[in-house]
């Protein structure tokens, strides 16, 4: 990494050195290449926290196995409107990724993604009624089109043996599956955007620099104050545009830049735990994603599902998530985060969600107390011949779920990612959660038209972006040809066959 030289007027100051951050920087420097860009990262390397590779799931949320994403209606219909959004989003993603690849920008694309088929698992007759509608309201769909749907136990037992051996024969099961699911490591992604980056002219990466604090100039800028863990010294640089993109760090560094549109914000965070499993005689009989519906009563980010994980070259099986709670916004954060960041405008929003969220609160303290045989029991519900021996336990990435004032409820708890920018779009921040670094070049999209909104109108940004996202302006769904071009361009590039 670059350094220890400082720009004290950069033109961007990235906090934070994760997949969000990484894609804003190369999508900016791309944009504008004159732009001069400072990033700062707290710890000793890039894609440490949420980004590393078994901080998450790696799962490329298409939303063509996660069910949260459809729930069902009391009329027993299939809400399908997010599954669709997110189903584009990820092919936003994947545009972008193809044609960094053919700048060179990035190397092989198999150092960051496979391809690993995503399928839906679900048990009893209630949950096969539903998984059937879900994929008679998906496949009219062009993204969804090729699911395959089956209730055929020989079938099934192709797709994933492990998941079907010791099963009880009588048990009523179904499954949905989509051949050109992706595993993303999006740590190796995100190392490689940030190797780009400092290759470039007036970038520059600092490791083990904390972030301490933000304030409005009267120019308009922002003073940012800075401090090298290493050498223990102070700085403040004064910068055009700021990103909060610091996972559960943005948030309190949000608080601190105390713009009107972050008032009565708040964070609950959410830990959670994978059991692995690196015996390859098993990992090799496993090719898929395979999630099934959560427990009731548990949070959209625990649903439970049986994955196929490719870091660097090795297989391995990874199984939860089992959620878990920690008074810390990131895994190498300090306990003290959630009670400091209790302020006037959000106390009344994060008193009044947490009053309504009492049944989550007790599922997270069930989930803390699960002993070793009551994970390996429910690994069970998906692969009944599972040994012990064969698993052991990892800590996940730490979730930090956002909390919003709402006028008549007081303040709700909202799962998901959120952008959170200040009027004259100097200043933004991102909250939130999954499917986050799947759909982050949307998201970062998302940001530049709020904070670049005069550079976007001109003619240079708009050819780029439509060299490098044929699809950007347009509706994928709404123009099957585009959706033919997109899928089988990003598909030959990336190596994603379906």
């Amino acid at each position: 990494m670059k350094g220890p030289h400082y720009n004290t007027e950069p033109d961007i100051i990235l906090a934070g050195a994760g997949i969000m951050s990484a894609t804003l920087g190369v999508l900016l420097k791309q944009l504008q290449p004159e732009w001069t860009i400072e990033i700062f990262e707290s710890l000793e390397g890039v894609a440490r926290e949420s980004s590393n590779a078994w901080n998450n799931a790696g799962t490329g949320h298409a939303a063509l196995c996660e069910l949260n994403y459809t729930p069902e209606r009391e009329d027993g219909s299939i809400d399908i409107s997010k599954a669709l959004v997110i189903n584009e989003d990820f092919d936003v993603s994947k545009q972008f990724w193809a044609s960094l690849v053919e700048q060179g920008v990035l190397g092989s694309p198999q150092s960051f993604i496979q391809q690993v088929p995503h399928l839906s698992f679900v048990r009893g007759e209630e949950d096969v009624a539903y998984l059937r509608k879900r994929w008679e309201a998906l496949r009219v769909h062009p993204g969804f089109a090729d699911m395959e749907y089956t209730e055929d136990r020989t079938k099934m037992a192709e797709w994933m043996p492990i998941v079907m051996e010791g099963r009880d024969p009588a048990e009523r099961v179904a499954a949905t599956r989509a051949l050109a699911g992706t595993d993303v490591n999006f740590g190796e992604l995100t190392r490689s955007l940030i190797s780009y980056l400092e290759k470039q002219p007036g970038v520059v990466v600092h490791l083990r620099h904390n972030v301490n604090n933000l304030r409005r100039y009267h120019d308009g800028r922002w003073l940012v104050s800075v401090n090298d863990k290493v050498s223990k010294k102070k700085r403040t640089l004064s910068a055009r545009f700021v990103f909060l993109g610091a996972g559960g760090g943005a948030f309190p560094l949000l608080q601190k830049a105390d713009i009107p549109e972050g008032q009565g914000f708040g964070g609950f965070p959410v830990s959670g735990q994978w059991l692995r499993c690196d015996n390859p005689a098993l990992a090799e009989r496993h090719h898929a994603k395979v999630y099934g519906k959560a427990a009731v009563g548990a949070p959209p980010m625990s649903v439970p599902h049986l994955d196929t994980r490719m870091i660097e070259g090795k297989r391995s099986l990874l199984f939860g998530p089992y959620a878990g709670f920690t008074t810390k916004f990131l895994k190498s954060g300090s306990l003290l985060d959630f009670p400091t960041s209790f302020r006037p405008d959000n106390l009344i929003p994060m008193m009044a969600a947490g009053a309504r969220n009492v049944p989550l609160t007790q599922y997270l303290i069930g989930q803390v107390r699960q002993s070793d045989d009551e994970r390996i029991a429910a690994l069970k519900e998906y692969l009944p011949t599972a040994r012990a021996e064969d698993w052991k336990l990892e800590v996940a990435g730490q979730r930090v779920q956002i909390i919003k004032k709402d006028p008549k409820l007081g303040g709700v708890l909202q799962f998901g990612t959120e952008v959170v920018s200040g009027a004259d779009g100097s200043i933004a921040a991102l909250l939130g959660a999954s499917p986050g670094a799947s759909t982050s070049v949307s998201i970062m999209l998302k940001l530049i038209a709020k904070c670049f909104q005069d550079q976007l109108k001109t003619e240079p940004w708009q050819t780029k972006l439509k060299q490098m996202i044929p699809s950007y302006g347009k509706s994928l769904s709404a123009d099957p040809a585009l959706f033919k071009h997109v899928r089988s361009w990003t598909g030959e590039v990336l190596g994603i066959k379906g």
